[in-house]
């Protein structure tokens, strides 16, 4: 990578020798087969057959799964759009040169993409794969699922303008990805962040030749392979942790208006909700904890819940994920502390 624009480079004698198209055969016959093994158990009567808990985490694991395939998919379709539909040079002509311009407009493109943040992975990968670099791809990434329109909407309808949550949820949102944006536009090895998979798959797409329609067709699978088995993986780890950790823990933790923000913060990495509807969820909260944990839960959940990271992992190494969770937690947690002095 010769700049910090650059799309991810691969080359073949950087990388041994494989069979990725058998491998991702496999990863994908094995993510259907647990996605049928779900429904069944879902659907079988849950008595005698299964204790309650075991068939709770695996309704809860399905919930979470259907909830967030129709966006995947929509994001998936979006990506293509952008990779093989777009013209060159139509996105780029609108953005500003200056860095610092272009990762503020690009934080603030989720408004024009109806998607959540399962969406905005596969959508990611495609701005990348047209040549957008870590760092811009990152401050979108980061954004988008807060600024999202219906986001905003559905929080105005959960919370008005009381408190300041909507307010400091979209100022929180936009200020948490700009900041890790610039973090990452000062890596001097951007190439050194991605998956090994995923720099081949940008490879694959920079010398892809063809029509159109065989293009975004063979694109869709590629796709639906590097995201459908993280995704059903995330699923089923929100349904395993909301069983195994008690509702009343957390509750008893934030009762105490000195732990609340941090019981709000971690109900919102366990529960994995849509940032689409997670506002009504934490309406129901509203009474028993502080605004300022409420706003912490609104920007936490849709950035790094586990099913937002094990969908993260397919394109980023763990040690982004790291640092991509410590920050959001630390501005979130920050956030919430002012919301609750100003309130």
């Amino acid at each position: 990578m010769t700049d910090r624009t650059s799309r991810p480079v691969a080359t073949a004698a950087s990388r041994p020798p494989s069979t990725p198209g058998a491998r991702s055969a496999i990863v994908l016959g094995a993510g259907i087969v647990v996605v049928a093994v779900l429904i069944g158990l879902a659907l079988w009567s849950p008595t005698p057959e299964l204790p309650t808990r075991a068939q709770d985490g695996l309704t809860l694991s399905l919930s979470v799964l259907i909830e967030s395939l129709p966006f995947v998919v929509l994001g998936v379709v979006l990506s293509i759009v952008v990779q093989v539909w777009v013209p060159p040079g139509v996105i780029e002509r609108w953005m500003p040169r200056n860095p610092w311009g272009r990762r503020a407009v690009l934080s603030l493109l989720g408004m024009l993409i109806p998607v959540c943040e399962c969406g905005n992975v596969p959508f990611a990968r495609g701005l990348m794969m047209r040549g957008f670099g870590v760092a811009e791809t990152l401050t979108f990434l980061i954004a988008a699922p807060i600024v999202n329109p219906i986001v905003i909407i559905t929080t105005h309808q959960a919370f008005g303008f009381d408190d300041g949550v909507l307010i400091a949820r979209l100022l929180g949102g936009y200020l948490i990805a700009n900041v890790i944006g610039w973090l990452y536009s000062r890596h001097p090895d951007p190439d050194s962040l991605l998956t090994d998979r995923f720099r081949d798959a940008c490879l694959i797409e920079q010398e892809a030749t063809g029509h159109r329609w065989r293009r975004s067709l063979a694109q869709f699978v590629v796709e639906l392979r590097a995201v459908m088995p993280a995704l059903i993986i995330g699923s089923a780890i929100a349904g395993l942790v909301q069983v195994v950790i008690p509702r009343d823990v957390l509750l008893a933790i934030g009762s105490n208006p000195a732990l609340s923000i941090a019981a709000m913060i971690l109900l919102a990495m366990v529960v994995a909700i849509c940032s689409n509807v997670d506002a009504f969820f934490a309406l129901s909260f509203a009474s028993t904890f502080t605004p300022g944990a409420i706003v912490a839960f609104l920007l936490v959940g849709p950035l790094v819940d586990v099913k937002m990271l094990a969908l993260l992992r397919t394109t980023f190494r763990t040690r982004v994920l790291a640092v991509l969770v410590v920050t959001v937690i630390l501005f979130a947690a920050s956030i919430g502390g002012v919301v609750n002095l100003l309130a």
